[in-house]
């Protein structure tokens, strides 16, 4: 099979990580020597046989529809998060990552060393599992879906919260919060007995407990830096020998929200360590009537992808106390 490198552009100005300045290919597509296995919003996955790997792009979404500039190293900032996490969560659940090296991974499969810098950073070597089809999402703190059906109807999918929580509250014990997979658009929340049916209730009952222990031990750590997570997703699949594993990404700024602890006051929306800037302006655009919130989006300014871009990088930073650049592919961090 041909040899095709990844299609990457190059931003016209130095794109700043914490405590270093780099000229930092974004990368849009990928275009690799193994079978694309699916294509989503944001990850290209591959098929190597015996694994899948797992390319973070660069694109971003935002209101469920691709924007049409990319950020950069954003890809960088969910693939060693997640590392991060990973190896600070194995004591608790099993996960499906193998290596994040590139050296290991291009040893592996030699059709990929010749296109490292397509790949390098920002893709995981993972196991092949079954995936569960719903989402484990764990609130600590209510806010978005969660804090507009509790205003209107005093729930959570359809079962009863306490009364006279405001905008942001914290929750205790935190609320294991299912949701379908949506194929396009949003999640749909269930409730846990929903949850019962399609999975059954033993399966279901151990998800909820991993999801749980995984949020717990992810809310200590993150508050020990400044960091509120208020809420996460999870994704969990099964092993050929029956191990159930946490999949995808984990606690990233795109499957969690991050908000920086000093600022955290209940009763309104609070700002975020992830693309705020992004829908801030966005959200301009639909106010002024430019936008509808569908596609196509428009075209992003230059001070728009470098401020969310900067996001990114200060959530990696202010919780694994390293740059990206700083980040040990060996070992994981």
């Amino acid at each position: 099979m041909p040899r095709t490198r990844a299609r990457a552009t190059f931003p016209p100005s130095d794109h700043t990580s914490i405590g270093a300045t780099v000229l930092t290919p974004t990368l849009v597509t990928t275009d690799l020597p193994f079978p694309l296995r699916v294509r989503g919003k944001v990850r290209d996955v591959y098929d190597l046989g015996d694994a899948l790997l797992m390319v973070a792009t660069d694109r971003v979404s935002a209101f469920d529809v691709v924007m049409p500039q990319p950020v950069p190293r954003k890809g960088e900032v969910l693939t060693l998060i997640s590392a991060w996490w990973f190896a600070r969560t194995a004591d608790l659940v099993p996960n499906h990552l193998i290596s994040v090296d590139p050296g290991l991974i291009a040893e592996r499969y030699p059709d990929l060393a010749p296109l490292q810098d397509a790949w390098a950073r920002r893709s995981m070597l993972v196991r092949k599992l079954e995936p569960f089809p719903v989402e484990c999402v764990v609130r600590g703190y209510i806010s978005g879906s969660a804090w507009k059906e509790y205003g209107e109807h005093g729930t959570l999918a359809g079962e009863p919260l306490p009364p006279g929580l405001v905008e942001s509250d914290r929750l205790e014990p935190p609320i294991f919060s299912p949701a379908t997979k949506a194929e396009t658009g949003h999640d749909e929340n269930i409730p846990f007995s929903r949850m019962e049916e399609i999975l059954g209730a033993e399966v279901a009952g151990r998800l909820r407990e991993h999801a749980l222990a995984l949020y717990g031990r992810g809310r200590e750590v993150a508050a020990q830096r400044g960091i509120i997570i208020a809420d996460t997703k999870f994704e969990f699949g099964r092993d050929t020998d029956g191990t159930i594993r946490v999949m995808d990404e984990v606690l990233t700024p795109d499957s969690s929200r991050f908000w920086p602890g000093e600022r955290y006051a209940p009763g309104r929306g609070q700002p975020s360590l992830d693309k705020q800037p992004l829908r801030d302006w966005l959200e301009a655009r639909t106010a002024a009537g430019a936008w509808n919130k569908a596609y196509p989006a428009p075209d992003l300014p230059p001070e728009v992808v470098e401020a969310t871009s900067k996001r990114y990088q200060e959530a990696f930073h202010r919780l694994t106390g390293m740059t990206l650049d700083e980040f040990p592919l060996r070992g994981e961090g």
